[in-house]
């Protein structure tokens, strides 16, 4: 995902113009079952509003896909709970309005904020409260030369920009709202304010370990939650974009941004929209080659944080894919894609969901969000 840092520097370089539902699928006949390494029952009631994961083994990793996803290897996992689906505007407007908590991208930033950046390149009206949004003025000829050479691994930041004024409250900038969208996945929440949101509610950002093995829903190295094939029966089974990316977009899905929680059906375990409709954060940092050294019961993933195409930024993973996703773009709705963003950016098309383990429950009954939403059933 384009970071929020990078994408200032180049409208400071004077690119700115270019710059910026309802029931379990049966899985296929055919499909491998993950293998529990323990039956394991849930230990205490199931919060609202999540699922119940039991713990198991799978093969974490892809043996065709990206470099950062192999090699495949065994990881084991104590069982969790897991939101049932993003966590959506309503959910994230109780949270500010108990807390007044406001978000980075509402936030104005300061040159002290940009750690390794010539400040000087950044002009003094980008310092202002801003987001990262799809820029559908992109010069398309600009893009189309650059896609050409495979060296240009960033060459997406050209089809983004900085939106003056957008923010969760604002999906699309100043003249948007939400109120139509409750029910939508909140979107332009950095990875601070996910976490922010989880010491609230007593929860936490799931490893990029649970994530992956909760998104495939109980199959064995499938490609999606839902089997190999992308489509059933010419049907969309998520939130993605359809056509060429980034000249066309056909909508076949019915959705052009955000779609509605629950608008999909759920995977093997219950999850919604675990593929598509926006991306995760996962509490996990991002190193590509991490898959080599990874422990094989519950990893938390590296010390630290390498991302060789921009090796100064560090990155935190993002799961799951978005509504701006698609076959000949970033795949990152398949089970075992990876993607990384630096944790102080959010973007338009960018959320998360939460989880909860065992050992934090008692905590978790004690949380303010907690709480706060006991007193509100009074």
């Amino acid at each position: 995902m384009p970071v929020q840092r990078a994408i200032l520097i180049l409208l400071a370089l004077s690119c700115s113009s270019a710059v910026l539902a309802w029931c379990l699928l049966t899985p296929p006949p055919t499909a491998e079952r993950d293998k529990p390494a323990v039956a394991e029952k849930e230990p205490h009631p199931t919060p609202a509003g999540m699922v119940w994961v039991s713990g198991g083994q799978f093969q974490m990793g892809s043996r065709d896909g990206k470099p950062d996803e192999k090699p495949v290897h065994i990881v084991e996992l104590t069982g969790f709970w897991m939101d049932a689906t993003e966590v959506t505007n309503a959910e994230f407007q109780r949270f500010t309005e108990a807390t007044g908590y406001v978000t980075l991208a509402e936030r104005t930033p300061k040159r002290e904020d940009f750690v390794g950046v010539d400040t000087s390149l950044i002009k003094d009206e980008d310092l202002v409260p801003s987001s990262i949004c799809f820029n559908p003025q992109f010069d398309r000829e600009m893009v189309r030369q650059i896609r050409e050479n495979p060296a240009n691994v960033n060459w997406p930041y050209h089809v983004w920009m900085m939106q003056k004024g957008a923010n969760w409250r604002h999906p699309n900038g100043p003249e948007s709202g939400i109120e139509d969208r409750l029910n939508h996945p909140v979107v332009h929440i950095a990875w601070t304010d996910a976490v922010a949101y989880c010491e609230w509610a007593g929860k936490r950002l799931p490893t990029e370990a649970e994530f992956e093995y909760a998104s495939r829903g109980g199959l064995q190295q499938q490609e999606y939650p839902w089997g190999d094939k992308l489509q059933r029966e010419d049907k969309w089974l998520l939130n993605i974009w359809q056509g060429e990316f980034p000249e066309e977009h056909k909508v076949r899905d019915g959705f052009e941004m955000t779609s509605p929680v629950k608008s999909f059906r759920p995977n093997g375990y219950g999850l919604f929209d675990i593929s598509g409709n926006v991306w995760e954060w996962c509490a996990d940092w991002y190193q590509p080659e991490y898959y080599s050294a990874s422990p094989r019961r519950d990893p938390h993933g590296p010390r630290d944080s390498f991302d060789p195409n921009e090796p100064g930024l560090p990155k935190r993973v993002q799961r799951g894919g978005s509504f701006m996703c698609n076959i000949n773009y970033c795949e990152g709705y398949r089970c075992a894609s990876r993607m990384k963003g630096e944790p102080s950016s959010g973007a338009f098309h960018c959320g998360f969901r939460t989880a909860l383990s065992p050992a934090d429950y008692d905590p978790f009954t004690k949380a303010p969000g907690q709480l706060t939403k006991s007193a509100a059933g009074r």
